[in-house]
């Protein structure tokens, strides 16, 4: 399952799945999770996928030098 973190809120971890957002508590992320991370459900916690996310960060950066070049 993968999802992408939204934020951090009163011990929560706030990850979009499908479309949703869910709170899932502190204890099932790990530690080194940031906000905008694609994470992966390892069975136990939900890890950061650094590939996923750094390609994630360039298509978004793409889109948006698309949206304000003249």
């Amino acid at each position: 399952m993968k999802g992408i973190v939204e934020g951090f809120e009163e011990g929560y971890c706030i990850i979009e799945v499908d479309g949703r957002s869910t709170n899932v508590p502190m204890s099932q992320v790990d530690s080194a999770v940031k906000t905008c991370d694609v994470v992966d459900w390892d069975g136990k916690k939900w890890v950061a996928n650094r590939k996923e996310t750094e390609t994630r960060i360039k298509e978004i950066k793409s889109l948006m030098k698309d949206v304000w070049e003249d």
